[in-house]
């Protein structure tokens, strides 16, 4: 069975599977042929904790990746990367487009490489073409491609990363994020975004027409995902829902869920497990992800009952660990800073509005708890409420026993994990990213 990994940048849920209706039809159509998962989450809502997670099957701090690739951050071991596990069982492992996991991407293992950025801090002056010229290079190799050896393809997509593309929709009518305020910069922010979906789409539609024209379709496994929340104030970055929860749609060629949905709580930690099964490969010992077989066999409905994110380094040091039952969510902040982190908010219009409005005013609690039932934007904090201090108990615990059993490093650190030598680590009080001020 052959693989292809398809992942965008920066978009959540933000998309038509997930109820944005008619703007990225050709992801509604293999959404509609897939098992899409409504609750799936990742495992750090910033770029390479979260694709090395995904790509290792293991927690952020269990593999080495706390922070972002192009500043200095690595795998402990590239071998526990999928593409070894490809590579040692006969796969012809492929990447078109960009990836995150390492600053040269031969050092992650891939016997074919296509479209590589020229810088490694993924700006790319034009999106568009260079999206679309990935999925070209895809093209060019399904024709030349050795029919009698499989293929795993990752086609990573800058699309819907910020620099934005210039707007084809228009900003008055567009339905801002419901965690900021509706105001001109935020659409205008939102249009861009959504331009950069419909391009997003396109690149999957041409994808999906290589594949069934050249017989593909059917014997391939499809994977559509992204790394986090869009990019905006308070979701990525950010260990709400709206930080680390993602789209996730897996089509297997006639799989008995393919057009169904699933509300099971899963990880990306769980979705390579998963696919080297379908593949008739082991899971090797190192993933701590759990395979979602059972629900694509329909013989059950859940594999976990909660599932974990976490946040080390992005732009600068913002240390946070959370756990989520599908009620309940305890974040706890680690710094001894209690201030907003400006460098960790992508640039933007709407984050200048709220710069301008006062932002960096704001100070932030270290221990939060929510009921989702209840409050789905995660607005109330309850931890000091007496009907929910045994729930706070009980998530204080789940979350202390899952850092002692992966040995996080955060742990007896009283706060402050260093980052390895060399890496570009804002300053707190940076505004933006982009400001060589660093620690």
């Amino acid at each position: 069975m052959n693989v292809i990994y398809i992942h965008t940048h920066d978009s959540g849920r933000y998309i038509g599977p997930y109820g944005y209706q008619n703007m990225t039809p050709n992801i509604d159509r293999l959404g509609r042929d897939s098992l899409l998962f409504r609750q799936c989450y990742c495992a750090g809502p910033t770029c390479s904790p979260s694709r090395a997670a995904l790509l290792t099957g293991r927690w952020p701090h269990c593999n080495g990746m706390l922070g972002l690739a192009q500043r200095g951050f690595a795998l402990s071991d590239y071998g526990t990367h999928v593409v070894s596990v490809f590579n040692k069982h006969g796969y012809e492992t492929v990447l078109s487009g960009i990836q995150h996991e390492a600053v040269n991407a031969r050092e992650i293992g891939y016997q074919v490489i296509f479209n590589q950025p020229e810088r490694d801090d993924m700006y790319i002056d034009n999106p568009e073409t260079y999206d679309k010229a990935s999925v070209n290079e895809v093209g060019n190799y399904l024709k030349r491609r050795d029919p009698d050896v499989p293929f795993f393809i990752s086609l990573g997509l800058i699309s819907c990363h910020r620099n934005f593309p210039e707007s084809r929709v228009t900003e008055d009518y567009v339905a801002p994020p419901p965690q900021l305020y509706d105001c001109p910069q935020t659409r205008k922010d939102m249009a861009g975004y959504l331009t950069s979906a419909q391009i997003a789409d396109e690149c999957v539609g041409a994808l999906v027409d290589l594949l069934k024209k050249n017989g593909l379709y059917e014997n391939t496994i499809l994977l559509f995902t992204t790394d986090h929340g869009i990019a905006f104030p308070w979701m990525k970055c950010n260990l709400y829902d709206s930080g680390i929860g993602v789209a996730c749609m897996l089509r297997e060629p006639g799989g008995k869920m393919n057009g169904k949905v699933s509300d099971a709580l899963i990880s990306q930690i769980d979705i390579f497990p998963t696919i080297l099964e379908l593949c008739g490969i082991d899971a090797p010992t190192w993933m701590q992800g759990k395979s979602l077989v059972p629900i694509l066999r329909g013989t059950q409905t859940e594999v976990n009952e909660e599932i974990f994110a976490e946040v080390t380094y992005h732009a600068s040091y913002e240390p946070m660990r959370c756990v989520r039952t599908s009620r309940y969510k305890f974040i706890r902040r680690f710094d001894h800073h209690d201030g907003i982190v400006p460098s960790n908010i992508d640039n933007g219009s709407c984050k200048q509005f709220l710069l301008d409005a006062g932002l960096l005013k704001k100070r932030t609690q270290k221990d939060l708890l929510f009921d989702l039932y209840l409050d789905p934007m995660e607005r109330e904090n309850l931890v000091r409420d007496e009907a929910y201090q045994e729930i706070y108990q009980m998530m204080r615990h789940k979350l202390e026993t899952w850092m002692a059993e992966t040995d996080d490093p955060l742990l007896g650190t009283n706060g402050r994990l260093e980052a390895p030598a060399g890496a570009k680590v804002n300053k707190l009080e940076c505004l933006h990213a982009e400001i060589p001020d660093y620690e």
